[in-house]
């Protein structure tokens, strides 16, 4: 999952590559061996209906985007809907989110080179590397970002054109009798129940880029026009590709593939050999260093624009150096990464992801339906079918708590407090310095 800088004025290309940048990240590299453990060949269904599903919440993201203008997302229609809490504990989870994907590409970058260097596998070696990782991109923050388009270019075109490739070849490859593992019973006797909520949350976490597309709302031409089709063809294009990538990978490996660590490059390996292995490693660690760099930037920018622009979160998080970098987010960003680079691996970092996805989708959702008919705001995109979106979308992020592990749900909740605790010390300080705690003017539909 990829978050980059947008201009001003982005046409429907334009969010529409975003927003496919934006989604596809490293789990498309990842994943298909992971879910195809789970469930086999059912695992191709997973990935239309993951699509589906995420864009009946998307949707609801794009309804309050054409009604609340500004940079915001989740953290801003919360805001809108229930109150400057709500909003700043949304706005905790939307910089959180950008932490946990930092440390999820890092975590992704180093399992991906367990396949070259076995010695990772041992657990503090990978932390080495993982925290070495850390370190240069806390560093290359420090420095300045006038490199970052030239690497989010160059991570686009190995993610994509690895891609693109593997798929043209592999449908050439593709033996019909690897379709053998229907439900992923030959090597799981576990109840087909629990497999599939646990293959419907990998999935998921493939999607959840998707969220940081209605925060660059007000740089697009005609927003409340752009942003629902470009998020309507940003699902359907990437959960057509998912399916295309997982029915390549299966026909061409089929059951190894579930024993895969890096199934794309191992799936090649049986299409080109060698060559075809190496170059679809090299451009998925590209691909997924990029990201990571891009992650890294991104996420302090978001924690210090939420303190300085919109006076959501503490004022000490909006503090920048005299170039311009915010060191204060940087540093408690990078903190917490390697915090969490400590607690688990890549699978528990993605059901990180999704529980912290979790976490802005259901108030986002439900401010969809308090917002539906407010006298002041305007129609923006109206939902098709009434209130039948929002109500499926709940269902939805319902049905992915069974997913997470109950030590997930206690993290999760265990964060809400401290970010509660935090909020009202830092009411205080900006009582005792004679501020008021409020979004910026531009910032409020009324």
């Amino acid at each position: 999952m990829a978050h980059q800088t947008t201009t001003k004025q982005l046409n429907f290309l334009s969010v529409f590559l975003l927003g496919v940048d934006g989604i596809i990240g490293s789990g498309i590299f990842l994943m298909p061996s992971r879910i195809y453990a789970k469930l086999g060949d059912l695992s191709m269904v997973l990935m239309p209906l993951a699509g589906i599903s995420v864009l009946m919440i998307a949707l609801c993201f794009a309804n309050l985007a054409s009604k609340i203008p500004g940079d915001g997302g989740a953290w801003l229609y919360t805001y809108t809907a229930f109150g400057r809490f709500a909003g700043f504990e949304i706005g905790i989870y939307t910089w959180l989110l950008g932490i946990i994907t930092m440390a999820t590409e890092i975590s992704a970058f180093v399992t991906s080179l367990r396949s070259v260097f076995p010695s990772l596998n041992d657990h503090r070696n990978y932390l080495l590397v993982a925290l070495g990782i850390l370190a240069v991109l806390t560093c290359l923050n420090l420095i300045g970002t006038n490199f970052m388009d030239w690497v989010d270019n160059i991570s686009t075109i190995a993610k994509v054109g690895v891609l693109v490739l593997f798929v043209a070849m592999g449908l050439f490859f593709i033996h019909p009798a690897n379709f053998s593992n229907v439900t992923g019973s030959l090597a799981n006797e576990s109840p087909l129940f629990g497999r599939f909520n646990q293959g419907f949350g990998m999935v998921f976490y493939m999607f959840t880029g998707f969220s940081f597309l209605p925060i660059a709302a007000s740089k697009m031409k005609n927003p409340e026009k752009t942003l629902p089709k470009a998020l309507i063809s940003v699902l359907l294009t990437s959960a057509t590709l998912y399916l295309i990538v997982q029915f390549a990978a299966i026909g061409v490996s089929g059951p190894r593939l579930a024993g895969e660590n890096v199934p794309v490059a191992a799936s090649f390996f049986r299409i080109a050999g060698t060559i075809g292995y190496d170059l679809a490693l090299a451009g998925m660690l590209i691909s997924i260093l990029g990201v990571a760099l891009s992650v890294s930037f991104s996420t302090p920018t978001i924690a210090s624009s939420l303190a300085s622009e919109h006076q959501l979160l503490p004022r000490m998080l909006g503090h920048q150096n005299k170039r311009g970098v915010p060191v204060a987010s940087l540093l408690i960003s990078c903190a917490v990464c390697a915090l969490m680079l400590f607690a688990g691996n890549y699978l528990f970092l993605a059901s990180c992801i999704v529980f912290t996805s979790f976490v802005q989708y259901v108030p986002t959702i439900v401010a969809t339906i308090k917002l539906r008919n407010h006298s002041k705001l305007p129609q923006g995109f109206k939902l098709p079918g009434g209130l039948t979106i929002p109500v499926i979308a709940l269902m939805v992020t319902a049905y992915l708590i069974l997913s997470f592990s109950l030590e997930l749900i206690i993290a999760g909740v265990i964060v809400l407090v401290l970010s509660g605790i935090w909020y009202f010390y830092d009411d205080r300080d900006r009582q005792a310095n004679g501020l008021e705690r409020d979004i910026a003017e531009k910032d409020r539909p009324f």
